[in-house]
Order: structure tokens, then sequence, then C-alpha cells
């Protein structure tokens, strides 16, 4: 059933770009890199799934933390670990949380003095950017050579999908990404987004601190379209408890979340788990979006 909507906004990664092998693929070797063990990258979803993740840097510190804690004696599996978080609210300091009440105190500060989240993030940069971008992004240089995991994501977006969106004139286009407005802007211009969606359409992870699921920069961008029906696409629960977030938030209008299965829920058991979430629908991927809207 179409959805009449005038104003659509995107998530970056999974919706227009895949990123399993460079975003993902840097959580999981950032972590061995610096403690010669790691998580398994389908382990990355079970994080994701359980809320409050939407920063990929903050997944590494809390994938860091549950490797850690298991060189301590701590057995929980990473089921049971990421239900536990879900279960304490979402996020680092769910987690923070749940190992600590896991471990004991004396363990506990035993792995926090281990816990380096300066060196994973900065790890992490390095290999996701490569050598050259890190430079340029980061302002200092690098320690370790690669070539980047950013050049690793292959475009999502058809050019067929893109125009029937940026020219419809009913239709009002925006981006809601966590990642930092510069890795954003890369992204956008390599799906050809960049010229369509200004600034003022757009919030990074540098335009505020709260993170999705929070709802204040959907409904930001909502009323900055003067819309009435916001529909909102992204590839992770969160991003379909964002929507649901802003209707409650800001009951005059409708909003809609729509999860699309090229990301980290795919298949059957993403769809299932999207439904769950009351997901407005379902997309096999964001080129099914504009046979959807109606304008």
């Amino acid at each position: 059933m179409p959805i009449r909507s005038d104003a659509v906004v995107l998530d970056i990664d999974g919706v227009l770009v895949d990123v399993a092998d460079s975003y993902r693929r840097a959580i999981v070797e950032s972590v061995e890199r610096v403690y010669d063990r790691t998580i398994r990258k389908e382990d990355i979803q079970q994080f994701k799934d359980a809320g409050g993740f939407n920063n990929d840097w903050e997944l590494t510190y809390a994938a860091a933390l549950y490797v850690l804690a298991t060189s301590e004696g701590y057995d929980e599996s990473i089921d049971d670990v990421t239900d536990e978080i879900a279960a304490s609210g979402g996020g680092l300091e769910a987690a923070e949380t749940v190992v600590r009440d896991g471990l004991g105190a004396q363990a506990t500060q035993r792995v926090v003095n281990r816990w380096d989240c300066d060196r994973l993030r900065d790890v992490f940069q390095q290999l996701y950017l490569g050598a050259d971008l890190y430079r340029g992004l980061e302002g200092g240089e690098p320690d370790i050579e690669s070539r980047g995991f950013i050049h690793d994501e292959p475009v999502l977006l058809e050019e067929s999908t893109r125009d029937a969106l940026v020219e419809d004139d009913d239709l009002g286009v925006g981006v809601l990404t966590g990642r930092p407005e510069a890795e954003a802007e890369i992204a956008l211009e390599r799906v050809g987004l960049d010229d369509a969606v200004p600034a003022d359409r757009r919030f990074t992870m540098d335009d505020w601190e709260e993170g999705k699921p929070h709802p204040r920069a959907l409904v930001t961008l909502a009323e900055r379209f003067d819309a009435e029906t916001v529909v909102f696409v992204g590839d992770t629960l969160d991003d379909v408890r964002t929507a649901t977030n802003a209707a409650d938030a800001d009951p005059d209008r409708d909003y809609h979340g729509i999860g699309v299965l090229t990301g980290g829920l795919t298949g059957e058991e993403g769809r299932r788990k999207y439904e769950a979430e009351d997901a407005a629908a379902v997309l096999e991927s964001i080129n099914e979006l504009p046979d959807l809207l109606e304008s």
C-alpha cells in the first residue's frame, strides 16, 4: 500500500552504500589489532539490535570491553550480553554496567585499565579512511599503512531511484546519519546526493549529541521541510525507533519508519525484527522506495 509523504529522510550506511566491508570490518579489525582478539562480524548486529550503538566508534569500544572482560573470566555469550545491554537501555553506558555487574569491582578495574578507547578510535580511523584521508581529516600521521576501507563501499542507490526522489517537486529529501560530517559528504558525493541535499537538510554526528533513536534530528528536519508526513528510511532497529519516538515527540505530524534489508538486517529474520518494531514497511532495498511513496 503506498505511503503518502511530503518528505523523505535517508540514512546513509546500509541504505545508500554498503558498509559490510568498511565500517563493520573496521570494528572487527580495530579490536583485533589492539587486543589480538575480537568479535565476529556477525556479532556486530547483536549490538546494533540492542540499541544505542548508532556510533560505530562506541560499538568498537563495547566490543573491546567484552573481549577484555572475557580475559578476566567473564563467560556470558554475545547473545546474553547484548540482551542484557538492551534491557539496561542500550548503548555504551549500558555495556559498561552489564560488564561491571558480571565481573565485580576489582576485575572491572583491571579491564578498564586496559581499555584504551582513544587508541581504538585512532586505529579505526586509520583502517577506515586510509593513510591519505587520515592525514587530511584527522590531521595526524598514521602508523598503519592502509588503502582505506572507505573505498570498499558499493553504492546501493540506483541513479533512477535518486532521480525519482530529487526531481519530485512535491517531495523534500534529507539525510540523517551517524557518520561524521566529512565522511557523510564523501558518501553523498559518491551516490550523487551532495548537491541535491544541502547542509540544512542533513544531520550528521557533528550536528547533534543524542544520536539515534533520539527524535530531535528527525523532528528538526521535519520542521525545516514544513512537512506533514515524513518517511525515514534506515537499516537498523534504532532507525525505526527514531521515527516512532519522533511521532511521540511531535504528534502534529505523521512519521513512518521504513527498514531496508541491505544492511545488517537481512532476509526473513530481518523482516520479522523490523515488523516487531512496527516498521511502516520493509523494503528489499532503497530502490523500492519510489514505488512505495505517493507524493
